[in-house]
């Protein structure tokens, strides 16, 4: 064998040790990326979770949203079918949720569910809306019709988000709280939470309330202001009724013209008469 034959065959050699290795490293990847999915599905792991040592009560999982933001960051593309009936083209790595078989109810016409997001036992789904990957979403809850969980969104037990409630999702920063809503709380049609707002156990958000992390919340109860920050998001106390406010835009100009800015606002606590109204989710089960 000359020398120049012998290095052809050597390259190949490396060359073809390499494809092998890339292979096998990208079928790990894919494997490590549905056993993530897998987890995230069952509720063995989640974006974030109660943790009372931890900030207002929550502790991010930062390696796990890094997780998710590698599938996200891959361009590739691939078609589902349903049926049929119903055609899908998506990044090849962030497929839909086996829904048949689980222990809840998603009512029929145009719900999407991701794989990787969580809905517990009794959950309950009406069309059409759209729960995105690593949300979680807690046992008995209601997911009303035109209502959107984004991507880690935190959602309690006993939770009913109204018609057209939007829940922001959040994958960046990794270190970032998702939107979380405690158990018990009621998020009222067109409402918004964005920005890593957290709202406590049992709150009321009145119909069409808009909050962000940096949002102002004026307490009308305990006579005090509540505002967060990027690092710290606004949190609305546990059993807090918030309704849609105004308040006064500032400048001569604004006070000429008499402009108002949107805001929210707590007008009380939670009692057994604000339970009873929003009780009548059962009745609608």
């Amino acid at each position: 064998m000359t020398a120049e034959a012998g290095g052809s065959a050597g390259a190949a050699e490396v060359a073809g040790a390499a494809e092998v290795a890339g292979a096998a490293a990208a079928a790990a990847d894919a494997a490590a990326a549905q056993q993530l999915l897998d987890d995230l599905d069952a509720g063995r792991r989640r974006a974030a979770w109660p943790d009372p040592g931890a900030p207002d009560g929550w502790r991010v999982d930062v390696a796990l949203r890094e997780a998710l933001l590698a599938l996200f960051r891959d361009p590739a593309t691939r078609s589902w079918e349903l049926d049929g009936l119903l055609q899908f083209r998506d990044r090849s790595r962030l497929p839909t949720k086996r829904l048949a078989d689980g222990p809840w109810r998603v009512v029929p016409g145009g719900t999407s569910v991701r794989a990787g997001a969580h809905l517990g036992p009794g959950v309950v789904v009406m069309p059409p809306s759209f729960i995105n990957i690593g949300a979680w979403v807690g046992e008995g809850s209601m997911v009303d019709s035109h209502v959107l969980v984004g991507s880690c969104a935190q959602i309690g037990s006993r939770v009913h988000l109204a018609a057209g409630a939007q829940i922001g999702g959040v994958l960046e920063p990794p270190n970032a709280r998702p939107v979380i809503v405690e158990d018990e709380a009621f998020v009222g049609a067109q409402c918004g939470l964005f920005d890593g707002v957290l709202v406590g156990r049992g709150a009321v958000l009145a119909a069409g309330v808009i909050l962000t992390g940096t949002s102002r919340l004026y307490d009308l109860v305990e006579g005090r202001l509540l505002q967060g920050t990027p690092e710290a998001p606004l949190v609305v106390p546990p059993g807090a009724v918030v309704v849609p406010a105004t308040r006064s835009a500032a400048g001569e100009f604004a006070a000429e013209h008499g402009i108002g800015l949107q805001c929210a606002a707590i007008v009380k606590r939670r009692d057994t008469s604000t339970a009873a109204r929003t009780a009548i989710e059962g009745a609608l089960r």
